[in-house]
């Protein structure tokens, strides 16, 4: 993501501040259209000798964008572009080096204000703005060559009709002298047949100068236009093929929690700047053979013809890739999704603007069908809509929208914001597989018309894999199939094939990614190993590489139940994720929660402690649990009986830690006010409005724990430390 981009996401207020940077030295039209060639060039500091040309290259710059800037309502943008280049030549061309110095401080401010607004230094990607430049001269190249190949169109027009008209004028003179030929003859009809016999091969040589220059013309011209459709071939596929496609694959990445860098805006602007060319292009070559088949029967090429057709199915075939290929889902349905809850999804045409496809608005229908169904599909020869329609296997409501245009941003889409599925039918279960292992998809359809009706495309596109759940005791499982969809689906996969068996450390960095987008904390190599633990039940190596190495499939991860436990390894790391979420976020992101230990390692580490030491670890035998683990007198070490977020609900982890005084220092020394007194709930002394004395609950120990800890027995007979049930009391202000 580019410093620029990253300034366009700021709130409000900041994005004042970054305004106020840019004035009339350092316009921010310019810093705007410009951002990804300023920041590759300036984000690190050039040689004296290489700022010395550093203003005539941005004036070149700005004209050269300013150029592509076709539209209306691209103006005045242009206009100012325009004058922008004009100041900087006049007040600059003497000093480049000043210019230079002044827009890296711009630069320096601009990160300033970002960094102050996320708290976190900004981190450039120098790959990918040298990609963005790369695509960006890679396409003002073409430009200049489909505007070549236009006057070399206007110059051949002119010289078949310069050659039209000579050529008739040549037959008009020879159907005279032919007559005068037929007459009497007499001196002064014998010297104006001998003139014009004179005039006709003066006309003829002339002609077959003519017709030799507008075959090499031409075929020169067909050389260029072949050039230009092979290099916006080459363009298109960088930008769908790799551009598009990596950001489908962030897109679905992001939904285990890896942030987005790529920028869709960005893309689009690429894929007008393509759909404009190729519409040119497509333009050229039409009226080539247009004027081919116009011309005089003698000038006329067969070849030619043929290779004027051949080249126009090509360009069609690059727009229509274009077209299907832009028709993107912006914004996800959930990919779990529960019948009858309502959803919303966002569909856009990335090219719609540019090809005023919005002047016929289209209509955009969405069903669900399943992931056989999506394999037919894509194997089908035909598009959706002319050939068989899918069967679908659900029923949602509001599933069709109109896509609407926004000028401002040059978008064209439609948001579904109130579907719902209704009901669903599902496919034969094979073996052990359960309703939370079938993929499903969402298809979205439409017809777009392009050039007035010229073009129609049908258009589909497939959404992510979505598990239908009806109950919510589903969604573990439903979300274990999609994570691990969204985190290993190979490239160009058949719908919806994944590996059955990964890498460990491949499993580990998508769990340490879902646990740190959800709370905002980080896992450590002790907490992830802790994990590798659950997933294989078997000592593992200590060697950090033979670890990563080691295979853990799809059954280890959530279908076999951990030892002596009704639940999957993933069920137990899914709810506490959940619980840290909800209820213990700040406690972990402030380290005050150790969690993922095994009970017997923390009674250990314990037991070494002077009474009253306590940690917090997450239940192993408690779904979404956390437990208290202190010593007591004569270092015997108890467990508190875990809370679950409901518990938590009631009252927070802190205030239970600060009710109970038997707890006084965080392990391993840490006395317990210094670290949780920030998260106590403040007493109200205060009466209520209605007159009525609000009580508290506050957390207390058996009577028996004070007077004799022997008699605290575990509930649980697999467990060999004592394990204490707390209780409510409630107490009144």
């Amino acid at each position: 993501m580019t410093l620029w981009t990253r300034a366009q996401q700021l709130p409000p207020e900041c994005l004042q501040k970054v305004r106020m940077i840019y004035v009339d030295h350092f316009p921010i039209e310019v810093r705007h259209c410009l951002a990804s060639w300023i920041e590759s060039r300036i984000w690190t500091a050039e040689p004296e000798d290489q700022q010395r040309s550093f203003v005539n290259e941005l004036v070149q710059e700005i004209q050269t964008n300013a150029d592509l800037m076709l539209s209306p309502d691209m103006f005045v943008t242009k206009m100012k572009l325009l004058e922008a280049a004009k100041n900087f030549h006049m007040q600059y061309s003497h000093a480049p080096q000043e210019l230079y110095a002044y827009m890296r401080r711009c630069l320096a401010l601009e990160m300033e204000v970002i960094q102050n607004a996320m708290g976190t230094p900004y981190v450039a990607q120098p790959h990918t703005e040298r990609k963005y430049s790369e695509l960006i001269t890679g396409l003002q190249t073409v430009r200049q060559k489909v505007n070549i190949a236009g006057e070399e169109i206007r110059s051949l027009q002119a010289n078949i009709e310069s050659l039209s008209l000579q050529y008739h004028e040549c037959l008009k003179n020879k159907g005279h002298m032919n007559y005068l030929q037929q007459q009497t003859v007499t001196t002064e009809r014998r010297d104006l047949v001998a003139c014009l016999r004179g005039q006709i091969e003066d006309t003829e040589r002339k002609l077959n100068a003519l017709v030799a220059q507008i075959t090499q013309s031409q075929m020169e011209l067909v050389d260029h236009m072949k050039e230009n459709i092979t290099n916006l071939r080459q363009l298109q596929s960088q930008v769908l093929d790799d551009e598009l496609i990596k950001w489908k694959r962030e897109q679905q990445l992001s939904g285990n929690g890896v942030p987005m860098q790529s920028n869709l805006n960005t893309i689009q602007e690429w894929c007008e700047l393509l759909a404009d060319l190729i519409w040119t292009t497509r333009q050229q070559v039409n009226n080539v053979a247009r004027i081919n088949s116009k011309t005089i029967v003698e000038l006329r090429q067969p070849h030619l013809a043929e290779m004027l057709d051949d080249m126009s199915k090509q360009v069609t075939g690059l727009l229509s890739t274009l077209v299907t290929s832009t028709f993107v889902i912006e914004k996800q349905p959930p990919q779990v999704m529960k019948t009858n809850t309502r959803f919303t999804a966002t569909v856009r045409l990335l090219v719609g603007g540019q090809l005023n496809v919005y002047m016929t608005p289209p209509r955009v229908s969405v069903v669900i069908i399943s992931e056989q169904q999506a394999q037919l599909l894509l194997k089908s020869d035909t598009q959706a809509g002319k050939g068989k329609q899918p069967v679908e296997c659900g029923d949602i409501l509001n599933n069709t929208g109109t896509m609407e245009y926004q000028p401002t941003s040059r978008q064209l889409s439609v948001s579904f914001r109130n579907m719902q599925l209704r009901k669903i039918k599902r496919a034969e279960k094979k073996g052990t597989e359960s309703v939370m292992d079938e993929k499903l998809t969402l298809l979205f359809q439409s017809q777009f018309n392009v050039g007035g009706g010229e073009l129609v495309f049908q258009v589909w596109t497939l959404s992510l894999p979505v598990v239908v759940i009806v109950h919510g005791n589903q969604e573990p499982h439903g979300w274990a199939t999609v994570t691990w969809d969204n985190a290993f689906s190979p490239p160009g996969r058949v719908p919806f094939a994944v590996p059955d068996k990964v890498t460990w450390g491949q499993l580990a960095e998508t769990l340490s990614l879902k646990f740190s987008s959800a709370t905002g904390g980080s896992l450590s190599e002790d907490n992830l190993r802790f994990l590798a633990e659950k997933i294989f039940r078997t000592s593992l190596p200590l060697n950090t590489m033979e670890l990563n190495a080691m295979a853990a499939s799809w059954t280890q991860f959530c279908k076999d139940a951990l030892p002596e436990r009704n639940f999957t390894s993933w069920e137990w790391f899914y709810m506490v994720v959940k619980v840290t979420r909800d209820c213990l976020r700040t406690l972990w992101c402030d380290r005050l929660i150790m969690g993922f230990i095994q009970k017997k390692q923390a009674e250990d580490m314990l037991s070494k402690c002077p009474p009253g030491t306590f940690l917090l670890r997450f239940s192993d035998s408690e779904l979404g649990g956390i437990t208290i683990a202190w010593t007591g007198d004569g270092n015997e070490v108890f467990s508190l009986q875990p809370f679950t977020s409901r518990d938590l609900m009631l009252r927070s982890l802190a205030d239970r830690v600060f009710d109970l005084t038997q707890l006084q220092f965080l392990y391993p020394n840490v006395p317990k006010d210094d670290v949780f007194s920030k998260y106590y709930t403040k007493p109200e002394n205060e009466m209520l409005k209605n007159g009525y004395v609000k009580p508290v609950l506050v957390t207390t120990l058996p009577p028996y724990m004070s007077s004799s800890p022997a008699y605290a027995h575990s509930p649980d007979s697999h467990r060999n430390t004592p394990s204490v049930n707390s209780r409510y009391m409630i107490d009144l202000i």
